[in-house]
C-alpha cells in the first residue's frame, strides 16, 4: 500500500523503486507467536509469498507456549536483540506500553487501521491515545455441551438460566462413570477468569468498571456462590480440570473424551476439539451463557488479539516489521479479497478482526454451526478489561478462584478477597 514506503521513509531507510518493487537495506525480523506447529507453518508461507517481492528481507518465526509468550516477550523479546513481531493479549497492552517495549503503529498507517478495523477492537489496541497494534483476532465465550450426554440425561435444550444450568449439570453428572456435569479450568489465568466473568456479566455485573474493580457486588456474590455450588454438590471436580503451559491438558481431555457435560469456552479451540474427537465432534453444540438471577440477557466475555513491533529494535527492523504487518492483514495477501492473516486464523476457528475479512469469510462463518454459536453472542458480549496491572490482576483473581475450586476459601471469602486484592493491584498500577 501507499504508506508502506512512507513507513520506510519516517524510519530513515533508503528506499528505491525498481519495476514498481521497494528495494532496501535488508532486514533480519523475528516473530515471537504462540501458534501450534501447523499454524506456524501457514505463516511461514506467508512469509515465502511476502519474500518474492520482498527478497532483502528475513522473516523467522519462534513459536513459545502460551503459558512463556508474556515472559519471553518481557525478557528475550524486549531488548534491541529480541523478537521484532510479537502476537500479544489485548490485555497485556496498557504495561507493556507503558514499559515503552511496543512501539506505535506509524501515523498513516493507523488511519487505515481505524477504517478497517471495528472501533472496538481498534479501542483494545490503543494506549494513551495511540494505537500500538494491528488487530488480527477476537474472541468470545459460549456454552458448548455434548448433545449425546444430554439425550442420554434425558436434556432437551441448553440452558437458559443458571436454575436451569443447574439442574442440567447434576443430570449429566455420572461419578460412576468418572463424569461430570460442568468443567471448570484451573492452572492458566484467562482460562480460569474468562468463564467466571462470562457468567457474572450474564448476571449483570462487571469486573472492573471505570479502572476499579467491582468484585463486592451483589452479582459477583451470586457468581461466587455458583461457583462454590458446583462443587459442594460435586457437579464439578477441579481435579479435571488443569491445564498446561500449551492451554490443552485434562480440561480439554476430560471434554474431548465425553467425561465433561457442558464448559464455558472460546470459539478458537474448535481445531483443538476437531483433533481430538474425529467425527464425534459432531455432538458437540453451543449456547449463549445461562443468564444469572440479576441478569437481564445472555452476555459473555470477548477480548482480543494484536500484533505489536519491539520498541528496542532498529528504525530499518522496525519498517520492515510494519511493512510486513501490513502486507500480511491487507486484502491482497489472501484469498479472495481476504487477509492472509484472516485465512490462518480461520483455520484455527478463530474469528478475524478486520471488516472485509468477515466478508469474504461469511460464508464460511455462516455454515460453520459451531461459530455460528459465537458470531450471534458476539454483539452483546462485554470486552474484558483492559487495563494497567491487567495481568497481575488476572493472575490473583485466578488464585482466589483455584481456592474456592479446592475449597479452600468458602464464596463469601473468595469475594472478599478478590476485591480487596484488586483493588490494591489496579491503584498501585495505576500510579
Amino acid at each position: 500500500m501507499h504508506y508502506v514506503r512512507a513507513i520506510r521513509r519516517l524510519a530513515g531507510v533508503a528506499t528505491v523503486l525498481v519495476s514498481g518493487t521497494a528495494l532496501t537495506q535488508a532486514a533480519e525480523i523475528s516473530f515471537l507467536t504462540h501458534w501450534s506447529p501447523d499454524t506456524v507453518a501457514m505463516l511461514d508461507a506467508a512469509i515465502a509469498k511476502y519474500g518474492e517481492t520482498h527478497k532483502d528481507d528475513t522473516i523467522t518465526v519462534r513459536a513459545v507456549p502460551f503459558g512463556d509468550l508474556l515472559t519471553t516477550l518481557r525478557t528475550s523479546g524486549g531488548g534491541a536483540g529480541g523478537a521484532t513481531i510479537a502476537g500479544i493479549y489485548d490485555a497485556w497492552l496498557p504495561d507493556l506500553a507503558k514499559d515503552k517495549l511496543v512501539a506505535p503503529v506509524p501515523a498513516e498507517m493507523a488511519t487505515a487501521v481505524t477504517a478497517n478495523w471495528p472501533a472496538g477492537v481498534v479501542s483494545a489496541a490503543t494506549a494513551g491515545g495511540s494505537l500500538y497494534g494491528i488487530p488480527n483476532e477476537i474472541d468470545v465465550y459460549a456454552l458448548n455441551y455434548n448433545k449425546r450426554l444430554f439425550a442420554a440425561a434425558g436434556i432437551t435444550e441448553p440452558p437458559k438460566t443458571w436454575e436451569e444450568f443447574l439442574a442440567d449439570a447434576e443430570k449429566l453428572t455420572d461419578k460412576s462413570k468418572g463424569q461430570q456435569g460442568f468443567g471448570l479450568i484451573n492452572s492458566w489465568a484467562a482460562g480460569v477468569l474468562h468463564p467466571f466473568a462470562s457468567l457474572l456479566v450474564s448476571n449483570g455485573g462487571d469486573l472492573v468498571v471505570d479502572g476499579k474493580p467491582v468484585l463486592d457486588s451483589k452479582q459477583a456474590k451470586e457468581t461466587f456462590e455458583l461457583y462454590e455450588k458446583l462443587i459442594t454438590s460435586g457437579f464439578s471436580d477441579p481435579a479435571m480440570a488443569t491445564a498446561d503451559a500449551n492451554t490443552t491438558g485434562p480440561f480439554l481431555d476430560n471434554f474431548v473424551s465425553g467425561k465433561t457435560g457442558m464448559i464455558i469456552m472460546a470459539n478458537w479451540w474448535e481445531s483443538a476439539l476437531k483433533a481430538g474427537m474425529g467425527d464425534a465432534f459432531a455432538d458437540i453444540a453451543t449456547a449463549p451463557i445461562p443468564v444469572g438471577p440479576s441478569g437481564d440477557k445472555a452476555h459473555s466475555i470477548s477480548y482480543s488479539w494484536m500484533t505489536v513491533v519491539n520498541a528496542q529494535a532498529s528504525a530499518e527492523e522496525q519498517a520492515a516489521a510494519w511493512s510486513f504487518l501490513d502486507w500480511l492483514n491487507g486484502p491482497e495477501s489472501g484469498p479472495n479479497g481476504a487477509s492472509a492473516m484472516g485465512e490462518i486464523l480461520m483455520s484455527m476457528g478463530i474469528l478475524p478482526s478486520r471488516t472485509s475479512d468477515a466478508t469474504a469469510f461469511g460464508d464460511r462463518l455462516s455454515g460453520d454451526a459451531f461459530l455460528a454459536g459465537y458470531t450471534g453472542p458476539l454483539p452483546d458480549a462485554k470486552p474484558f478489561p483492559v487495563v494497567l496491572g491487567g495481568q497481575e490482576f488476572s493472575e490473583s483473581l485466578q488464585q482466589t478462584l483455584e481456592a474456592l475450586q479446592f475449597g479452600q476459601v468458602t464464596a463469601a471469602e473468595a469475594q472478599t478477597n478478590a476485591q480487596t486484592d484488586a483493588a490494591e493491584i489496579l491503584e498501585r498500577n495505576a500510579k
